[in-house]
Protein backbone atom coordinates (compact mmCIF):
# COMPACT_ATOMS: atom_id res chain seq x y z
CA UNK A 1 0.00 0.00 0.00
CA UNK A 2 1.31 3.40 -0.89
CA UNK A 3 2.26 5.72 1.91
CA UNK A 4 -0.14 8.68 2.41
CA UNK A 5 2.80 11.02 2.87
CA UNK A 6 3.11 11.57 -0.89
CA UNK A 7 3.65 9.80 -4.17
CA UNK A 8 6.78 7.66 -4.46
CA UNK A 9 9.41 8.63 -7.01
CA UNK A 10 8.69 7.49 -10.51
CA UNK A 11 4.93 7.95 -10.11
CA UNK A 12 3.02 10.58 -12.10
CA UNK A 13 2.80 12.71 -8.94
CA UNK A 14 6.26 14.10 -9.62
CA UNK A 15 6.02 16.86 -12.27
CA UNK A 16 7.95 16.32 -15.45
CA UNK A 17 9.75 19.15 -17.29
CA UNK A 18 6.86 19.30 -19.79
CA UNK A 19 4.36 19.65 -16.96
CA UNK A 20 6.47 22.36 -15.31
CA UNK A 21 6.56 24.30 -18.60
CA UNK A 22 2.78 23.88 -18.97
CA UNK A 23 2.27 25.13 -15.42
CA UNK A 24 4.45 28.18 -16.07
CA UNK A 25 2.52 28.91 -19.27
CA UNK A 26 -0.77 28.55 -17.39
CA UNK A 27 0.46 30.95 -14.68
CA UNK A 28 1.49 33.50 -17.33
CA UNK A 29 -1.94 33.28 -19.03
CA UNK A 30 -3.82 33.67 -15.74
CA UNK A 31 -1.64 36.63 -14.76
CA UNK A 32 -2.29 38.28 -18.13
CA UNK A 33 -6.05 37.81 -17.74
CA UNK A 34 -5.93 39.57 -14.39
CA UNK A 35 -3.64 42.32 -15.62
CA UNK A 36 -0.73 41.28 -13.43
CA UNK A 37 2.78 40.01 -13.94
CA UNK A 38 3.58 36.34 -13.16
CA UNK A 39 5.41 37.40 -10.01
CA UNK A 40 2.42 39.44 -8.82
CA UNK A 41 0.09 36.54 -9.63
CA UNK A 42 2.22 34.09 -7.65
CA UNK A 43 2.33 36.50 -4.73
CA UNK A 44 -1.45 36.82 -4.88
CA UNK A 45 -1.76 33.01 -4.89
CA UNK A 46 0.48 32.80 -1.83
CA UNK A 47 -1.74 35.29 -0.01
CA UNK A 48 -4.81 33.22 -0.91
CA UNK A 49 -3.12 30.02 0.32
CA UNK A 50 -2.11 31.69 3.59
CA UNK A 51 -5.66 32.93 4.10
CA UNK A 52 -7.15 29.45 3.44
CA UNK A 53 -4.62 27.81 5.74
CA UNK A 54 -5.42 30.31 8.49
CA UNK A 55 -9.14 29.58 8.12
CA UNK A 56 -8.54 25.83 8.58
CA UNK A 57 -6.13 26.36 11.49
CA UNK A 58 -3.14 24.91 9.65
CA UNK A 59 0.26 26.17 8.74
CA UNK A 60 1.14 26.87 5.14
CA UNK A 61 3.26 23.70 4.81
CA UNK A 62 0.53 21.53 6.35
CA UNK A 63 -2.06 23.03 4.05
CA UNK A 64 0.15 22.45 0.96
CA UNK A 65 0.80 18.82 2.00
CA UNK A 66 -2.93 18.33 2.46
CA UNK A 67 -3.65 19.69 -1.00
CA UNK A 68 -0.95 17.45 -2.48
CA UNK A 69 -2.42 14.37 -0.83
CA UNK A 70 -5.88 15.24 -2.15
CA UNK A 71 -4.49 15.79 -5.64
CA UNK A 72 -2.61 12.47 -5.50
CA UNK A 73 -5.75 10.64 -4.36
CA UNK A 74 -7.74 12.20 -7.18
CA UNK A 75 -5.04 11.18 -9.65
CA UNK A 76 -5.19 7.58 -8.38
CA UNK A 77 -8.99 7.53 -8.77
CA UNK A 78 -8.66 8.79 -12.35
CA UNK A 79 -6.10 6.07 -13.11
CA UNK A 80 -8.39 3.41 -11.67
CA UNK A 81 -11.30 4.69 -13.76
CA UNK A 82 -9.10 4.68 -16.86
CA UNK A 83 -8.02 1.11 -16.15
CA UNK A 84 -11.64 0.03 -15.75
CA UNK A 85 -12.56 1.68 -19.04
CA UNK A 86 -9.64 -0.02 -20.81
CA UNK A 87 -10.74 -3.39 -19.44
CA UNK A 88 -14.27 -2.78 -20.71
CA UNK A 89 -12.92 -1.73 -24.13
CA UNK A 90 -13.90 1.86 -23.79
CA UNK A 91 -10.43 3.22 -24.66
CA UNK A 92 -7.80 1.64 -26.91
CA UNK A 93 -4.38 0.72 -25.59
CA UNK A 94 -1.59 3.23 -26.03
CA UNK A 95 -3.82 6.32 -25.92
CA UNK A 96 -2.51 8.73 -23.27
CA UNK A 97 -4.99 9.59 -20.54
CA UNK A 98 -6.38 13.09 -20.57
CA UNK A 99 -4.97 15.30 -17.90
CA UNK A 100 -7.38 17.75 -16.27
CA UNK A 101 -10.49 16.93 -18.33
CA UNK A 102 -11.67 18.42 -21.64
CA UNK A 103 -10.51 21.90 -22.59
CA UNK A 104 -13.05 24.68 -22.08
CA UNK A 105 -14.98 25.69 -25.14
CA UNK A 106 -15.05 29.23 -26.44
CA UNK A 107 -17.91 31.25 -24.95
CA UNK A 108 -18.14 29.05 -21.84
CA UNK A 109 -19.45 30.89 -18.80
CA UNK A 110 -16.76 31.73 -16.25
CA UNK A 111 -17.95 31.34 -12.63
CA UNK A 112 -17.79 34.44 -10.49
CA UNK A 113 -16.32 33.67 -7.09
CA UNK A 114 -16.95 36.20 -4.31
CA UNK A 115 -13.83 37.56 -2.73
CA UNK A 116 -11.54 40.57 -2.72
CA UNK A 117 -11.67 42.43 -6.04
CA UNK A 118 -8.79 42.33 -8.45
CA UNK A 119 -6.55 45.43 -8.11
CA UNK A 120 -6.55 45.81 -11.88
CA UNK A 121 -10.37 45.71 -11.89
CA UNK A 122 -10.52 48.37 -9.16
CA UNK A 123 -8.16 50.59 -11.15
CA UNK A 124 -10.27 50.06 -14.27
CA UNK A 125 -13.47 50.93 -12.39
CA UNK A 126 -11.91 54.11 -10.99
CA UNK A 127 -10.77 55.18 -14.44
CA UNK A 128 -14.12 54.43 -16.14
CA UNK A 129 -16.16 56.27 -13.49
CA UNK A 130 -14.13 59.37 -14.32
CA UNK A 131 -15.04 59.13 -18.02
CA UNK A 132 -18.19 60.41 -19.71
CA UNK A 133 -20.13 57.16 -20.17
CA UNK A 134 -23.46 59.06 -20.18
CA UNK A 135 -24.87 57.13 -17.21
CA UNK A 136 -28.55 57.13 -16.37
CA UNK A 137 -30.17 56.49 -13.02
CA UNK A 138 -32.01 53.21 -12.45
CA UNK A 139 -33.65 51.39 -9.55
CA UNK A 140 -31.94 48.17 -8.43
CA UNK A 141 -33.34 46.42 -5.34
CA UNK A 142 -34.99 49.66 -4.24
CA UNK A 143 -31.76 51.69 -4.52
CA UNK A 144 -30.69 54.23 -7.11
CA UNK A 145 -27.71 53.13 -9.18
CA UNK A 146 -25.87 54.45 -12.24
CA UNK A 147 -26.39 52.42 -15.43
CA UNK A 148 -24.32 52.63 -18.61
CA UNK A 149 -24.05 50.88 -21.95
CA UNK A 150 -21.20 48.52 -22.77
CA UNK A 151 -20.37 50.19 -26.08
CA UNK A 152 -19.43 53.47 -24.35
CA UNK A 153 -17.14 51.65 -21.94
CA UNK A 154 -15.47 49.78 -24.81
CA UNK A 155 -14.95 53.05 -26.67
CA UNK A 156 -13.33 54.56 -23.58
CA UNK A 157 -11.00 51.56 -23.20
CA UNK A 158 -10.01 51.77 -26.87
CA UNK A 159 -9.40 55.53 -26.67
CA UNK A 160 -5.92 57.11 -26.59
CA UNK A 161 -6.63 58.41 -23.08
CA UNK A 162 -6.78 54.85 -21.75
CA UNK A 163 -3.54 53.89 -23.50
CA UNK A 164 -1.85 56.94 -22.00
CA UNK A 165 -3.15 56.11 -18.51
CA UNK A 166 -2.15 52.45 -18.80
CA UNK A 167 1.38 53.34 -19.95
CA UNK A 168 2.10 55.39 -16.84
CA UNK A 169 4.57 54.12 -14.28
CA UNK A 170 3.08 51.89 -11.53
CA UNK A 171 -0.29 51.88 -13.30
CA UNK A 172 -2.51 48.89 -12.51
CA UNK A 173 -4.62 49.30 -15.65
CA UNK A 174 -4.28 46.26 -17.95
CA UNK A 175 -2.65 47.06 -21.27
CA UNK A 176 -4.73 46.98 -24.44
CA UNK A 177 -3.11 44.48 -26.81
CA UNK A 178 -4.33 42.24 -29.66
CA UNK A 179 -4.14 39.29 -27.24
CA UNK A 180 -5.98 41.29 -24.56
CA UNK A 181 -8.72 43.28 -26.38
CA UNK A 182 -11.22 45.68 -24.84
CA UNK A 183 -13.92 43.03 -24.09
CA UNK A 184 -11.37 40.95 -22.16
CA UNK A 185 -10.38 44.03 -20.14
CA UNK A 186 -14.01 44.91 -19.49
CA UNK A 187 -14.60 41.34 -18.27
CA UNK A 188 -12.59 42.20 -15.14
CA UNK A 189 -15.51 44.29 -13.83
CA UNK A 190 -18.14 41.51 -13.57
CA UNK A 191 -15.52 39.00 -12.39
CA UNK A 192 -14.76 41.29 -9.43
CA UNK A 193 -18.45 42.21 -8.88
CA UNK A 194 -17.77 45.88 -9.61
CA UNK A 195 -20.31 46.13 -12.45
CA UNK A 196 -22.99 43.62 -13.45
CA UNK A 197 -25.26 43.20 -16.44
CA UNK A 198 -28.88 44.24 -15.87
CA UNK A 199 -32.09 44.30 -17.86
CA UNK A 200 -35.40 46.07 -17.51
CA UNK A 201 -37.63 44.32 -14.95
CA UNK A 202 -41.38 44.10 -14.57
CA UNK A 203 -42.39 45.24 -11.05
CA UNK A 204 -45.34 42.75 -11.12
CA UNK A 205 -43.23 39.79 -12.25
CA UNK A 206 -43.92 36.71 -10.09
CA UNK A 207 -47.17 38.09 -8.66
CA UNK A 208 -50.44 36.20 -9.02
CA UNK A 209 -52.59 39.26 -9.65
CA UNK A 210 -53.23 40.56 -13.13
CA UNK A 211 -52.13 43.91 -14.49
CA UNK A 212 -53.56 46.85 -12.58
CA UNK A 213 -56.11 49.05 -14.27
CA UNK A 214 -54.44 52.25 -13.14
CA UNK A 215 -50.92 52.73 -14.52
CA UNK A 216 -48.29 53.01 -11.83
CA UNK A 217 -46.67 56.39 -11.38
CA UNK A 218 -42.99 56.38 -12.28
CA UNK A 219 -40.42 58.92 -13.30
CA UNK A 220 -39.89 59.23 -17.04
CA UNK A 221 -36.73 57.44 -18.13
CA UNK A 222 -36.18 55.76 -14.72
CA UNK A 223 -35.88 52.00 -15.21
CA UNK A 224 -36.44 49.30 -12.62
CA UNK A 225 -33.77 46.72 -13.43
CA UNK A 226 -32.71 43.25 -12.34
CA UNK A 227 -29.35 41.47 -12.47
CA UNK A 228 -28.99 38.86 -15.20
CA UNK A 229 -27.45 35.47 -14.48
CA UNK A 230 -25.38 35.44 -17.67
CA UNK A 231 -22.89 38.28 -17.76
CA UNK A 232 -22.48 38.62 -21.50
CA UNK A 233 -20.50 41.45 -23.06
CA UNK A 234 -22.13 43.02 -26.11
CA UNK A 235 -22.21 46.68 -27.13
CA UNK A 236 -26.01 46.98 -26.80
CA UNK A 237 -26.22 45.62 -23.23
CA UNK A 238 -26.54 47.65 -20.04
CA UNK A 239 -24.40 47.34 -16.93
CA UNK A 240 -24.93 48.90 -13.52
CA UNK A 241 -22.16 50.18 -11.25
CA UNK A 242 -21.73 48.41 -7.92
CA UNK A 243 -18.40 50.16 -7.38
CA UNK A 244 -18.90 53.08 -5.03
CA UNK A 245 -15.39 54.49 -5.13
CA UNK A 246 -14.00 56.76 -2.47
CA UNK A 247 -16.47 57.77 0.23
CA UNK A 248 -14.54 60.76 1.54
CA UNK A 249 -17.36 63.19 0.75
CA UNK A 250 -19.91 61.10 2.62
CA UNK A 251 -17.56 60.79 5.58
CA UNK A 252 -16.88 64.53 5.50
CA UNK A 253 -20.60 65.36 5.48
CA UNK A 254 -21.24 62.90 8.31
CA UNK A 255 -18.44 64.45 10.36
CA UNK A 256 -19.80 67.95 9.74
CA UNK A 257 -23.32 66.91 10.77
CA UNK A 258 -21.95 65.32 13.94
CA UNK A 259 -20.01 68.46 14.82
CA UNK A 260 -23.09 70.61 14.22
CA UNK A 261 -25.22 68.42 16.48
CA UNK A 262 -22.58 68.53 19.20
CA UNK A 263 -22.37 72.32 18.91
CA UNK A 264 -26.16 72.66 19.29
CA UNK A 265 -26.23 70.28 22.25
CA UNK A 266 -23.46 72.21 24.01
CA UNK A 267 -25.17 75.59 23.48
CA UNK A 268 -25.22 76.37 27.25
CA UNK A 269 -21.41 76.16 27.25
CA UNK A 270 -21.00 78.76 24.51
CA UNK A 271 -19.48 82.16 25.37
CA UNK A 272 -21.99 84.82 26.34
CA UNK A 273 -21.28 86.93 23.23
CA UNK A 274 -22.02 84.05 20.88
CA UNK A 275 -25.25 83.24 22.70
CA UNK A 276 -26.38 86.87 22.50
CA UNK A 277 -25.55 86.93 18.78
CA UNK A 278 -27.55 83.74 18.18
CA UNK A 279 -30.49 85.22 20.10
CA UNK A 280 -30.50 88.37 17.94
CA UNK A 281 -30.18 86.26 14.80
CA UNK A 282 -33.12 84.07 15.81
CA UNK A 283 -35.23 87.14 16.58
CA UNK A 284 -34.40 88.58 13.16
CA UNK A 285 -35.38 85.32 11.46
CA UNK A 286 -38.66 85.20 13.39
CA UNK A 287 -39.34 88.81 12.37
CA UNK A 288 -38.80 88.00 8.69
CA UNK A 289 -41.03 84.96 8.99
CA UNK A 290 -43.78 87.02 10.62
CA UNK A 291 -43.44 89.70 7.93
CA UNK A 292 -43.82 87.04 5.24
CA UNK A 293 -47.03 85.70 6.77
CA UNK A 294 -48.38 89.25 7.18
CA UNK A 295 -47.67 89.99 3.52
CA UNK A 296 -49.38 86.76 2.46
CA UNK A 297 -52.50 87.64 4.46
CA UNK A 298 -52.54 91.21 3.13
CA UNK A 299 -52.28 90.09 -0.53
CA UNK A 300 -55.14 87.68 0.01
CA UNK A 301 -57.34 90.43 1.51
CA UNK A 302 -56.38 92.75 -1.36
CA UNK A 303 -57.35 90.11 -3.93
CA UNK A 304 -60.71 89.45 -2.22
CA UNK A 305 -61.51 93.17 -2.40
CA UNK A 306 -60.40 93.70 -6.00
CA UNK A 307 -62.05 90.54 -7.32
CA UNK A 308 -65.43 92.25 -6.78
CA UNK A 309 -64.49 95.87 -7.40
CA UNK A 310 -62.01 95.51 -10.29
CA UNK A 311 -62.46 91.99 -11.73
CA UNK A 312 -60.71 89.65 -12.41
CA UNK A 313 -58.79 90.64 -9.27
CA UNK A 314 -55.38 92.03 -8.43
CA UNK A 315 -52.56 90.02 -6.87
CA UNK A 316 -49.64 91.51 -5.00
CA UNK A 317 -46.50 89.54 -5.97
CA UNK A 318 -48.37 86.99 -8.12
CA UNK A 319 -45.36 84.62 -8.28
CA UNK A 320 -44.87 84.50 -4.51
CA UNK A 321 -45.89 80.83 -4.17
CA UNK A 322 -44.92 79.68 -7.66
CA UNK A 323 -42.13 77.21 -8.40
CA UNK A 324 -39.54 79.85 -9.35
CA UNK A 325 -36.35 81.27 -7.90
CA UNK A 326 -36.15 83.43 -4.81
CA UNK A 327 -35.80 86.75 -6.62
CA UNK A 328 -38.33 85.75 -9.30
CA UNK A 329 -40.93 85.24 -6.54
CA UNK A 330 -41.06 89.03 -6.09
CA UNK A 331 -41.30 89.83 -9.82
CA UNK A 332 -43.53 91.48 -10.96
CA UNK A 333 -44.77 93.52 -8.02
CA UNK A 334 -48.43 93.14 -9.05
CA UNK A 335 -50.52 91.38 -11.68
CA UNK A 336 -54.08 90.52 -12.68
CA UNK A 337 -55.66 87.16 -11.94
CA UNK A 338 -55.26 84.75 -14.88
CA UNK A 339 -57.94 82.38 -16.10
CA UNK A 340 -55.91 79.18 -16.16
CA UNK A 341 -58.68 77.01 -17.64
CA UNK A 342 -59.16 79.25 -20.64
CA UNK A 343 -55.40 79.49 -21.05
CA UNK A 344 -54.96 75.69 -21.05
CA UNK A 345 -57.86 74.86 -23.37
CA UNK A 346 -57.09 77.73 -25.72
CA UNK A 347 -60.79 78.29 -26.47
CA UNK A 348 -61.48 81.94 -27.20
CA UNK A 349 -65.11 81.66 -26.10
CA UNK A 350 -65.03 84.06 -23.18
CA UNK A 351 -62.78 86.57 -24.87
CA UNK A 352 -64.98 86.57 -27.97
CA UNK A 353 -68.18 87.03 -25.96
CA UNK A 354 -66.60 89.83 -23.95
CA UNK A 355 -65.42 91.58 -27.09
CA UNK A 356 -68.88 91.33 -28.61
CA UNK A 357 -70.63 92.66 -25.53
CA UNK A 358 -68.34 95.67 -25.17
CA UNK A 359 -69.28 98.69 -27.32
CA UNK A 360 -66.73 99.98 -29.81
CA UNK A 361 -65.00 103.25 -29.27
CA UNK A 362 -65.79 106.48 -31.06
CA UNK A 363 -63.43 105.86 -33.97
CA UNK A 364 -64.62 102.28 -34.47
CA UNK A 365 -61.67 100.58 -32.76
CA UNK A 366 -62.42 97.93 -30.17
CA UNK A 367 -61.61 98.66 -26.58
CA UNK A 368 -58.40 96.90 -25.59
CA UNK A 369 -58.30 94.72 -22.45
CA UNK A 370 -55.05 95.04 -20.51
CA UNK A 371 -52.92 91.91 -20.36
CA UNK A 372 -52.47 90.65 -16.79
CA UNK A 373 -48.80 89.72 -17.02
CA UNK A 374 -47.51 92.79 -18.88
CA UNK A 375 -47.98 96.50 -18.27
CA UNK A 376 -50.36 98.29 -20.63
CA UNK A 377 -49.17 101.14 -22.80
CA UNK A 378 -51.83 103.42 -24.25
CA UNK A 379 -51.83 106.57 -26.26
CA UNK A 380 -54.54 109.18 -26.65
CA UNK A 381 -55.59 110.53 -30.04
CA UNK A 382 -58.10 113.23 -30.98
CA UNK A 383 -60.96 112.15 -33.25
CA UNK A 384 -61.44 114.70 -35.99
CA UNK A 385 -65.15 114.05 -36.37
CA UNK A 386 -66.39 114.43 -32.82
CA UNK A 387 -63.42 115.79 -30.96
CA UNK A 388 -63.49 112.95 -28.46
CA UNK A 389 -60.47 111.19 -27.03
CA UNK A 390 -59.94 107.50 -27.87
CA UNK A 391 -57.50 105.07 -26.21
CA UNK A 392 -55.41 102.71 -28.26
CA UNK A 393 -53.57 99.70 -26.89
CA UNK A 394 -49.94 99.54 -27.99
CA UNK A 395 -49.01 96.36 -26.09
CA UNK A 396 -48.19 93.36 -28.28
CA UNK A 397 -51.01 90.82 -28.17
CA UNK A 398 -50.51 87.03 -28.23
CA UNK A 399 -53.29 85.06 -29.83
CA UNK A 400 -54.09 81.66 -28.30
CA UNK A 401 -54.65 78.85 -30.76
CA UNK A 402 -55.58 75.23 -30.23
CA UNK A 403 -52.71 72.79 -30.01
CA UNK A 404 -52.48 70.58 -33.05
CA UNK A 405 -50.71 67.28 -33.62
CA UNK A 406 -47.02 67.84 -34.28
CA UNK A 407 -45.43 65.98 -37.13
Amino acid sequence: MASPQGPPPGQPGQPSPQQIAAMQQHIAMEAQKRGMTPQQYQQWQRQQIEAEAKKQGLSVEQYINKMRQEAFQNHQRQQQMMAQQQQQGGQPQGQPPQQGGPPPQQGQQVPINPGPPNPAAVALAKWLTGQDLKPRTCILNGQRKDMFRVKRALRAIESPAYAKAASKKNSLLPALTPQNPAPEIFKLLPLSLLALRVSKADPHEGHDHGPSKKPAKRTKGLWTVKIESQQDIRPDLHYVWLFEGSQWRTKLYAGGALLLIMAVVMFPLWPIKLRIGVWYLSMGMLGLLGLFFAMAIFRLILFCITVFTVPPGLWLYPNLFEDVGFFDSFRPAWGWQEDKKAKKTGKPGKSASKSKSEPPSANGDEKAIPTPSAPVSTSASLDSSGGTMSRRNLTPQIEEVEDGDSD
